[in-house]
């Protein structure tokens, strides 16, 4: 159920790349592409045709299925290093400084949402059923933990009450 797409050779540097990217990491796919057309970066562009290249993928693959019906989202955004091109610039004393552009590779995969069976069972407060029957069974094996506890400190201040007056 996945598609992967892949942006190489994008002039601009990994480390640029990686901050835009986190916007729509793990996000539905039409958040992603809003987020993506509101963002004032030149670099927007490329991603956001990455992004619906990945889903042209998709499409493809799963031609049965319609895009609406599943729910998308982008799983997984890797940018690596690309191509670095060395360049040198004139400097003062007939030296030379290099210039290094650096080049970005970009790796992106959309999934199917895991969660037909998960979004039912979440409910308003964002708790699953599962994790509230573990969290009573955690509260009340506490609470009788605490009582003991709480119990056992009663008994030690009697006893010592006892040894005090004796």
């Amino acid at each position: 159920m996945k598609a992967v797409a892949v942006l190489r050779n994008f002039p601009v540097s990994p480390r640029k790349v990686s901050k835009l990217v986190e916007l729509i990491r793990g996000v539905g796919v039409t958040d992603a592409l809003e987020n993506l057309k509101f963002l004032s970066s030149p670099h927007t562009i490329a991603i956001e045709k990455l992004l619906l290249s990945c889903l042209a993928n998709w499409q493809d693959r799963h031609q049965d299925e319609s895009i609406e019906e599943k729910s998308l989202y982008v799983s997984s955004v890797d940018v690596g290093a690309g191509r670095t091109l060395k360049r040198f610039r004139p400097a003062p004393q007939g030296r030379a400084h290099r210039i290094r552009k650096r080049y970005s590779q970009v790796r992106l995969v959309l999934d199917v949402t895991p969660g037909s069976e998960i979004s039912k069972s979440v409910d308003k407060k964002g708790l699953s059923e599962e994790k509230k029957k573990i969290d009573k069974t955690a509260k009340t094996k506490g609470s009788a933990t605490a009582e003991k506890k709480v119990e056992k400190k009663k008994q030690i201040k009697k006893g010592a009450k006892k040894k005090v007056s004796a």
